[in-house]
């Protein structure tokens, strides 16, 4: 079904697949004039596009500028905010502000449509694109209205992801499109290219989604691909429609991948000229003799409907496995649950199953995975042979944008999914980060959304609330409605699908969506709200650190879902200090307090006050570096195996420094994003050696001197000492990677310190 190749690949037109060692190559290398075989990476198609936006004359280093912008209502009010402060005048390149996931509007009164009005506001004042709520979720319409062949768009929202399209999408926390407001670069070291080869058609039951999650349980939990590039090839794609190959790319990024591209055909060219926008196709293939550095092969025909069970799209079964053995994988979930949340709120799936067969509680179809004209037309030719019924189990189903709705009402789609029970919603994301469509306690949901990860759905273990959410294909879901709610595979229903025409309505957009790009009205004035306050006060770093234990979580992997929850909290993301109350608070509830009471102890130093169990401190240390009330900052710290797995969202590492955070230290990162996103509000990310034990507990200290200079210094190594009860040991931390604006950054305090010191 799935092979992973770990050797580096050349893929030549006369000679497919060859090693690096085979001697056909050496006579190419020759004949060339190449000395380095990694060289051959500009044949790619990623390389051809990154080169075009590359701005670094390293080429190890790049330095990229993106086309085009996007962000949706999480995210966009404190990226204006911080540009704006840091001296922006207008946007300088295309910026799509969308409101698609604040737009149900249910919490804290005025505050989602204040922050709907700021960015109007901006949009007319900057020059911006801007989206209504119900419009459509950000990145349908970004396919729809400003994907183009060899283009790149930098997101903040971790699912940016227009490869199918030939667009190189990658999403990021908001300091980096901070950045490129400013015509700033997005500076990365070259990245690796993985070849994913397609191979056959798929079975007709069979949709993205479960390519999607057989590819992310292959990759997934050995980092195969992380922070890699994923360049799809092969004859396989002829065989997938377009909605099919956006819905298998939107999902790369639970593979940890960076981006993703896709070899462009004449489906492309046709999705484009739909759109009314045929100038933006243009043919993208890999060139002869193109350099992989790995590869992962898929057999399409071998590709059976799958489920990803609770808690990572990487869980994965096929629903034939699940089904022959519940009782058994159920309960293995239940025991991880118990892991997550404790005894007092175990997940109990096995409650499900029910002659043998297994029971779901709700079933949603959603959002920029799901929610796309394919998904939901095979979703009606299955309930055709089936109703949802009027028991327990519901259905619901949100259209990607209201062109799609357009196009299901005109072809008669989505009444047929009413009358068989479905309840039709409008565009928007709440389904997939915890807004709306929260489940009963103990409830499982299966969701052709995108994450399934811990409380995603907007459950609180903290209140004794406990959910489970599975993703699945639109087509087994509705195969699932079709039989009441039991788990059912789509290759067990008998279905002729049928083929629909697709009419995309470009009035829908032009009548309601604003356009203002290089129309700024510099006259505007940004309309401000009680919820949308600024950034409290951050200070540069300190010559020496005092960091104190505030939270140790030792998951294998602790996704940003954990350090600052989604859902009802999304909706104060405008305002830092109220958001920050909720960090860590559904995995760690103890945390915030402590944070507090440190913080308040840094804030006491600052004032000028003898702190007497510091300087007793201090006093045990012989004073290193000179070490005195007056050098050294207190701030507390979190250490964690991996985090930041899954989301872009900056506030997973913002509200922590709001409350005082100074550090994390990690055996690893689990994403690019969140690495930069640490390093953007001044968070210093340490990681430690793999072999070195972390057997240290909230309260505990850490004292490291000279960490100004060794910073400043590109020092990668840093010794500090940890103080428990038991005594003082030394620890190494490591600080690798850093480049020079980036220590910079850290030295700033933050990314918003850094510009304003520019200034």
């Amino acid at each position: 079904m799935i092979e992973l190749i770990d050797k580096e690949i050349i893929y030549s037109e006369t000679y497919g697949f060859v090693q690096k060692t085979d001697e056909r190559l050496a006579d190419f290398m020759k004949e060339s004039g190449l000395k380095v075989i990694s060289e051959l990476r500009r044949n790619t198609i990623a390389y051809q596009i990154l080169e075009k936006h590359n701005h670094s004359k390293n080429p190890a280093q790049m330095q990229l500028v993106f086309d085009s912008l996007a962000s949706h209502d999480i995210t966009y009010v404190g990226i204006i905010q911080s540009a704006s402060a840091s001296g922006m005048k207008e946007f300088p390149v295309p910026y799509t502000l969308t409101n698609c996931h604040n737009s149900l509007c249910a919490v804290g009164g005025t505050i989602n449509e204040d922050d709907h009005v700021f960015g109007l506001s901006a949009a007319k004042k900057y020059g911006g694109i801007y989206v209504p709520a119900n419009l459509a979720v950000i990145h349908q319409f970004e396919r729809e209205m400003m994907a183009a062949c060899g283009s790149m768009i930098l997101g903040s929202d971790s699912h940016t992801r227009y490869g199918a399209l030939g667009t190189l999408g990658i999403g990021e926390g908001g300091p980096e499109l901070v950045k490129q407001l400013l015509q700033k670069t997005y500076d990365i070291d070259a990245p690796k290219v993985v070849l994913v080869y397609l191979e056959n058609k798929p079975n007709p039951w069979v949709g993205p989604q479960d390519v999607a999650i057989a590819l992310i349980k292959a990759v997934f939990p050995t980092g195969f691909v992380k922070n890699k590039i994923l360049e799809f090839a092969g004859p396989g794609i002829q065989y997938l429609p377009m909605d099919f190959r956006n819905g298998i790319d939107v999902m790369t990024t639970e593979t940890a991948c960076l981006s993703s591209i896709w070899q462009t055909d004449e489906s492309v060219k046709t999705y484009f000229e739909l759109h009314g926008r045929p100038e933006a196709y243009r043919p993208l293939h890999p060139e002869n003799y193109a350099y992989y550095d790995s590869m992962v092969h898929i057999d399409l025909s071998k590709i059976e409907p799958m489920i990803a069970l609770p808690f990572h799209p990487s869980n994965g079964y096929t629903i034939r496995e699940l089904l022959e053995n519940p009782g058994d994988i159920l309960r293995s979930v239940e025991t991880e649950s118990e892991k997550i949340f404790g005894k007092a709120s175990i997940l109990k799936l096995t409650d499900k199953i029910h002659d043998g067969r297994i029971l779901a509680d709700q079933a949603i179809i959603a959002g920029c995975a799901g929610g796309m004209f394919d998904n939901l037309c095979a979703a009606a030719d299955i309930l055709d042979h089936g109703i949802v019924g009027n028991d327990y189990f519901s259905m619901s189903v949100y259209p990607a944008s209201m062109p799609i709705n357009a196009a299901l009402t005109e072809n008669g789609v989505m009444l047929r999914l009413q009358k068989s029970g479905v309840v039709t919603k409008m565009p928007f994301c709440g389904p997939c980060f915890g807004a709306g469509d929260i489940p009963a306690n103990n409830g499982f949901s299966i969701r052709h959304t995108t994450r399934n990860f811990p409380n995603r759905d907007g459950s609180k273990p903290d209140q004794g609330q406990v959910t489970g959410v599975a993703l699945m294909d639109a087509r087994s879901i509705a195969a699932t409605a079709a039989n009441s709610g039991y788990i059912t595979s789509a290759a067990d229903m008998d279905i002729e699908y049928k083929s629909y025409p697709y009419h995309f309505d470009s009035e829908i957009y032009r009548k309601r969506v604003y356009c203002g790009f290089k129309k700024p009205q510099k006259d505007v004035e940004l309309r401000y709200s009680p919820n949308i306050t600024p950034w409290p006060e951050m200070y540069p770093l300190a010559e020496n650190l005092l960091l104190v234990l505030a939270a140790v979580i030792r998951d294998p992997v602790t996704t940003t879902d954990e350090l600052i929850p989604s859902g009802e909290t999304s909706s104060y993301r405008s305002n830092p200090v109220k958001l920050a109350d909720f960090t860590l608070s559904r995995r760690v509830p103890e945390y915030v307090n402590r944070a507090k009471k440190i913080r308040d102890l840094e804030s006491e130093r600052r004032k000028g006050s003898k702190l007497l169990k510091f300087e007793e401190f201090l006093d045990k240390l012989n004073h290193p570096n000179g070490a005195n009330n007056l050098n050294t900052a207190i701030g507390s710290v979190i250490f964690a195996n991996k985090p930041g797995d899954g989301s872009a969202r900056e506030q997973a590492a913002s509200s922590q420094k709001v409350l005082g955070g100074l550090a994390n230290i990690a055996y690893e990162y689990a994403t690019k994003r969140y690495r930069s996103n640490c390093i953007n509000w001044g968070i210093i990310p340490f990681t430690i050696d793999p072999e070195e034990p972390f057997e240290y507990q909230p309260g505990d200290k850490i004292f490291i001197p000279g960490i100004r200079k060794a910073i400043a210094g590109g020092i990668e190594s840093i010794p500090a000492k940890i103080i428990t009860g038991s005594g003082i040991k030394d620890i190494l931390l490591h600080l690798k990677g850093l480049t020079r604006e980036e220590r910079e950054i850290i030295i700033s305090g933050s990314l918003i310190n850094f510009y304003a010191r520019k200034k």
